[in-house]
């Protein structure tokens, strides 16, 4: 595959945080009398305010505003075991030595989501994409549309690297090459992916003096 930069989802892609998502999700789920398995099933890839209007269908705005905040802190303040992912760090820094642009395209809202980078310890983000900068989330593409021209790159020179359906989704409705790392074998349309793999550890890049790169899994 070739593309000329990267958009990386953050969690679960660059970073492990899936037990503190798990653990805050159950904690709201219990306020609310709701199934774990029924949330858990529903919340990743997605916006948080997205799952919240999808359980609290009767509430006002006021209220699911008021959720939202309670989650945002509870999942802020919790970076118990937050590490990066097996070649995420590595591969940032290829990126960096090589001089190809890339950006971080999460769902996460600012506080969660730079808490998160930070306690991984990944290298800097120049472009950071969160949730309070577009009005639709995952699966809606305009989240890694906004990436594309943040760092200068029509969507279709841009790889997206995803690890949820919702993200995947997103970045094939970009029209950008989409990179599934780890994502279910029963997500729709990831036949359509350009590379699947469990690791980013298996990934090689080579930037080509064009300022094109050749996308490849190590053998």
């Amino acid at each position: 595959m070739q593309c000329k930069g990267f958009l990386f989802d953050l969690d679960g892609t660059l970073v492990d945080s899936l037990p503190v998502v798990e653990r805050s999700w159950c904690r709201w789920a219990d306020r609310h009398g709701l199934s774990h398995d029924e949330v858990l099933n529903f919340i990743h890839g997605k916006q948080a305010i997205t799952s919240l209007r999808h359980f609290l269908p009767g509430k006002t705005e006021a209220e699911i505003q008021a959720e939202f905040s309670w989650l945002e802190q509870t999942e802020a303040n919790d970076l118990e075991g937050i590490t990066a992912l097996p070649g995420a760090q590595a591969l940032l820094n290829t990126l960096d030595d090589a001089g190809i642009p890339w950006a971080i395209v999460t769902s996460g809202t600012v506080p969660i989501a730079h808490a998160r980078h930070r306690t991984a310890g990944l290298a800097a983000a120049k472009v950071f994409v969160t949730a309070e900068q577009v009005k639709r989330g995952k699966p809606e593409p305009d989240a890694y549309l906004l990436g594309a021209k943040l760092i200068g790159l029509a969507p279709e020179e841009c790889a997206v690297v995803e690890d949820a359906a919702a993200g995947m989704l997103s970045g094939l409705a970009a029209g950008c090459r989409v990179i599934a790392v780890n994502v279910p074998a029963d997500a729709p349309r990831l036949d359509e992916a350009d590379i699947v793999l469990t690791t980013l550890e298996a990934l090689k890049v080579v930037r080509q003096p064009d300022g094109t790169v050749d996308v490849q899994l190590k053998s």
